[in-house]
């Protein structure tokens, strides 16, 4: 596959690592265990692209976002906090490379929201954690998550439908939010990580 960001298919989602084509965590609910398969070509029925690739010049996979309507992810029935509500679209789970981390899960849910936004979805839903003070980027952020971290959430406006313990189902009404341009992934890409690298450093003088 090409540099950049693609939605996740039955085609894509080869290039991500082997337990987002695997896993059926979110697909599944009580001791049923559901088809990776079967569920993938249901939601390309239902709703086209169910996530957002991102791979780096070398094909190196950067980071994954899998999102769709809340009725495709029957886990959040069973979860602390849900069920998630039935206008909503859910993101469900992402994963992370080394080295990506913040940044990277801030522009794949910028675009998570801008895809959801077009498509007439009414809000945008998440499950949260309320993570301890001083906890490390690898536990809030990196390899495979399915919650989220609270604080990062209150940067896009989300708010708390319901509370149980540190579990939160959290809501972003997509109603006023203006439609996000063409080119939509890419751009909102390449903004955010302008955004959060840092600035080359001067070169001393001679």
């Amino acid at each position: 596959m090409r540099a950049g960001v693609s939605g996740l298919t039955r085609g894509t989602v080869r290039s991500a690592p082997a337990v987002c084509q695997d896993c059926v965590w979110w697909q599944s609910r009580g001791n049923r265990t559901a088809s990776k398969e079967r569920w993938m070509e249901r939601a390309e029925e239902d709703w086209g692209e169910w996530g957002t690739l991102y791979l780096d010049e070398g094909g190196r996979h950067l980071g994954s976002l899998q999102y769709g309507p809340s009725h495709l992810f029957p886990r959040a029935a069973d979860l602390p906090a849900g069920p998630a509500s039935d206008d909503a679209v859910l993101v469900t789970c992402s994963y992370l490379a080394s080295g990506a981390a913040e940044w990277a899960e801030k522009s794949l849910l910028l675009a998570a929201i801008g895809e959801s936004r077009d498509r007439g979805a009414g809000a945008l839903e998440a499950f949260a954690y309320r993570y301890p003070e001083n906890e490390t980027i690898e536990e809030r952020f990196l390899v495979h998550r399915t919650v989220f971290p609270r604080d990062f959430l209150d940067e896009f406006g989300f708010t708390t439908v319901r509370a149980q313990g540190r579990v939160e189902l959290c809501r972003l009404e997509l109603g006023g939010l203006a439609p996000v341009e063409e080119g939509r992934r890419a751009k909102v890409l390449r903004v955010v990580q302008e955004a959060f690298t840092p600035a080359p450093a001067p070169v001393p003088g001679p």
